[in-house]
């Protein structure tokens, strides 16, 4: 897999700068955001430098060049995820957005008090804070599916349970940020239609790095993060049932997403562009685009292989070092490249910033998933995420070096 570095700028000495700056760098934090490749910032410039137009409202050719510039990313997306027709996706400025999307449109419509609204307890904090409001909102129930702390899995039994008729919405991350877990989603499903809920998948994990079909998952939405798949910041999307987006109301107001206004109302545009207010992030939408390209080019199944390889060898390094904890499973095969651990009496703060010392870069803190740290009883952990550009090589150099951190933060061992 080492032939992919080089179609990364970080990871190449482009000019003097960078190759001082980056100059052996290690970077372990892809679930946090990856790296993005020479041909997703050529797709950006190539449409700021010959499509820059406002799509979708001017009748010239320029701005029509930006229009399908932007529709055609769409269908780009909706074809990653297997999505019956491009207008079931709607862009977004992150998961994070796509999620409060359907809670204050679908949700805030379609749950009443004492209704039930069912989450897991590993979520990312993106998918438990919108879902607290909507209960807050209409006095419904938010209901936690629970994890086994040693397999880092959900039991079967905590979805049949408390899956019941009083649920209307079940909003469950694909793969946890933090275990690595990759969750039961086609068969939650088929228990969230059975009792009329509707399935909220997270997916701004697995995108990256599992091939995700929103039709074979039987999800109704799925929110995922171009910045995660090797794309820019600040886009994202939602894949949403159409039957269920075209009667939901619009999440912002303004801009593109009117169909006709006077000043007592307003009629809105039809699905995705009614979800879609304002001038739109075009760029970016093509960057995202291209980023997916690219990662069908290097091949999910390569890339889940792979991370897989990688993460495995990591965690069965960590099992021989004295004091460290591994958080969740302990099959590295079944992580998604996230590897999670703790150090007896050494803070995850001071565990990061020793090992970025050595220029190896890694996550450390609550990973925007508190309560599932307070299930855990641990407040937090320190986490090395890794992508089909990481290596062996890499794995080793950060094997020889956790050895030391106890070391370093003055214990004797």
């Amino acid at each position: 897999m080492n032939k992919y570095r080089n179609d990364f700028p970080l990871f190449k000495a482009i000019d003097e700068r960078n190759a001082q700056e980056n100059a052996g760098l290690i970077y372990f934090d892809t679930a946090a955001t990856a790296q993005r490749p020479f041909i997703v910032l050529d797709a950006m410039t190539h449409f700021y430098a010959t499509q820059n137009a406002n799509p979708l409202r001017g009748l010239y050719s320029l701005s029509e060049r930006a229009t399908k510039a932007y529709e055609d990313s769409r269908s780009v997306v909706a074809k990653f995820v297997n999505a019956a027709s491009p207008r079931e996706i709607v862009f977004t400025r992150n998961s994070s957005e796509s999620l409060n999307l359907v809670a204050y449109t679908y949700g805030l419509a379609n749950v009443g008090e004492g209704d039930e609204i069912a989450v897991s307890i590993m979520e990312h904090h993106s998918n438990i804070i919108p879902w607290q409001f909507v209960c807050e909102q209409k006095k419904a129930k938010l209901v936690f599916f629970n994890v086994d702390k040693e397999t880092g899995e959900i039991p079967m039994s905590e979805f049949e349970t408390k899956i019941t008729p009083r649920t209307k919405i079940v909003s469950l991350t694909h793969v946890s940020n933090v275990l690595g877990t990759q969750n039961p989603v086609k068969r939650v499903s088929e228990l969230a239609h059975k009792v009329g809920a509707v399935l909220v998948v997270d997916g701004a994990q697995s995108t990256p790095h599992i091939p995700v079909d929103v039709q074979d998952l039987g999800a109704d939405f799925l929110a995922m993060s171009g910045h995660k798949l090797c794309g820019p910041m600040g886009i994202g999307a939602l894949y949403g049932r159409l039957s269920l987006l075209e009667n939901m109301p619009p999440f912002l107001r303004g801009g593109e997403m009117i169909e006709y206004v006077t000043t007592q109302s307003a009629t809105w545009a039809e699905v995705p562009h009614k979800f879609e207010a304002g001038t739109v992030s075009a760029g970016d939408a093509v960057g995202m685009a291209a980023a997916i390209r690219y990662i069908q080019s290097v091949g999910l199944d390569t890339i889940e292989k792979n991370d897989n390889f990688l993460a495995d060898k990591l965690m069965e390094g960590i099992k021989k070092i004295p004091h460290f904890h591994i958080v969740g499973g302990k099959d590295g095969t079944k992580r998604c490249g996230i590897v999670t651990f703790t150090v007896d009496d050494v803070h995850p703060h001071d565990i990061a910033t020793l090992l970025s010392d050595e220029n190896i870069a890694i996550r450390a803190g609550h990973h925007c998933a508190q309560p599932l740290q307070q299930y855990l009883g641990i407040p937090a952990s320190a986490r090395a995420s890794l992508y089909f550009y990481n290596t062996e090589e890499e794995v080793d150099t950060l094997l020889s070096k956790l050895p030391l951190i106890r070391k370093w933060s003055g214990f004797k061992d």
